[in-house]
């Protein structure tokens, strides 16, 4: 089955990332996924404040997600939406998932995540580069975070969907990001209904598109090394649970 941009069931949109693209920032990214825009900076570990939100056993994930006033169709009212601080809390809680926070007790993590341009699936676009910017900052992980859209369009599966797919009279709307390395999945979320059969075939086409996205999020970090300063080179990554320097190529 074609669909209207002419893509297959299986194929993503068009995916650009690009690493350290803001200088007073630990770590940051810039991602093209389609239409979908997002730049993403990371500041920490650094003294969680107040005080009293300090933990004692790990650090604090602060993500902050916002969509631009210019980002739809219609002007968006600048203020935060509930539904963008709800967004920010469930894609906090996935980052979460992959960072070693017990390494870094009373501090906190900052991930703000700003959309530019949308056109469904700005979650995923979001996640995706958070992981990105992480690794741009060296902050301890174990794994990167891979994300994309999956569901359920004109009665037929599909990987990646666009806002016109997204307003199908059937749509089923399923956002998931995995752990690629060991393949867990840290973010799944549904908007509409299937059945057995329907949601087992999406969740595979899911981890099957995450694998790929995931591809894309290395070669950037490799590209950003290759271009970066001596100094970049010293940087560490802990991915898999086991500590890894990268070497200059």
């Amino acid at each position: 089955m074609k669909r209207s941009d002419n893509r297959k069931k299986d194929d993503l949109r068009p995916i650009k990332i690009t690493t350290g693209v803001l200088t007073r920032a630990q770590g940051s990214c810039y991602l093209e996924w389609g239409q979908n825009k997002a730049l993403v900076a990371v500041y920490g570990p650094r003294e969680a404040l107040p005080a009293h939100k300090q933990n004692p056993k790990q650090a604090l994930v602060n993500f902050t997600y916002r969509m631009t006033s210019f980002s739809v169709p219609e002007r968006k009212n600048p203020k935060p939406a509930r539904r963008e601080m709800e967004i920010g809390l469930v894609l906090g809680n996935a980052v979460e998932k992959a960072i070693f926070v017990e390494r870094f007790p009373n501090m906190a993590i900052d991930i703000f995540a700003y959309m530019f341009d949308s056109n469904a699936g700005t979650r995923c676009a979001a996640l995706t580069a958070a992981s990105v910017a992480l690794a741009d900052a060296g902050i301890p992980m174990r794994d990167l975070i891979a994300s994309v859209s999956v569901g359920k369009a004109n009665g037929e599966i599909i990987l990646d969907l666009t806002k016109e797919e997204e307003d199908a009279e059937d749509a089923v709307d399923v956002p998931v990001a995995i752990m690629p390395s060991t393949k867990e999945i840290v973010l799944l979320q549904m908007d509409g209904l299937m059945n057995k059969k329907e949601f087992e075939e999406a969740i595979n086409l899911a981890i099957t598109g995450c694998i790929k996205v995931n591809e894309m999020q290395k070669e950037a970090l490799k590209n950003s090394f290759k271009e970066g300063s001596d100094e970049k080179w010293e940087k560490t990554y802990i991915v898999n649970c086991r500590q890894t320097k990268l070497k200059k190529i």
